[in-house]
């Protein structure tokens, strides 16, 4: 069983009456992450849930989940939930991240949480943790904090 997230932090509002479809195309355009089969689970103002169920394709040369899957799960959940929180015309881009790998990771499914951690008019900062779920199991495996530029669209 994954933990709970942290409560919402009070004032995280949706500027955008239309978020819902922006958070849909943030998660499901992006060409890479459609490739890699990520699935958007849920979201509100400040918060994303994601999750890969595990393929081979997947996993590095002996058999545990590739680093770089884990850092593109936890990048790309971060992003939508920083654009849960982006108003009308506005993007949002990565502009750097750490991912803290702490575990080795094999299972059935990569499961990622993210938040915001502060809400910014140019930059959002956001955290990540990445579950591993084998059978009923759930280990924290990974964790990322990820700078997201706010850009306009125009």
């Amino acid at each position: 069983m994954v933990p709970d997230l942290p409560s919402t932090p009070v004032g995280y509002q949706i500027r955008n009456p239309d978020f819902a479809e922006e958070v849909e195309r943030v998660f499901y355009q992006a060409p890479f992450v459609r490739h890699l089969d990520f699935e958007l689970v849920s979201f509100e103002a400040g918060r994303c849930e994601s999750r890969v169920l595990l393929q081979a394709q997947h996993l590095q040369q002996d058999g545990y989940v590739h680093a770089g899957v884990q850092a593109t799960l936890a990048d790309h959940t971060a992003g939508t939930a920083a654009a849960t929180l982006l108003s009308e015309g506005q993007i949002i881009l990565t502009a750097e991240f750490k991912v803290n790998l702490l575990r080795a990771a094999k299972g059935e499914q990569l499961y990622c949480r993210s938040w915001v951690l502060k809400p910014g008019r140019q930059l959002i900062i956001a955290e990540s943790e990445l579950f591993c779920l084998a059978g009923e199991k759930a280990e924290l495996v990974s964790k990322a904090t990820v700078t997201l530029a706010v850009v306009d669209k125009r």
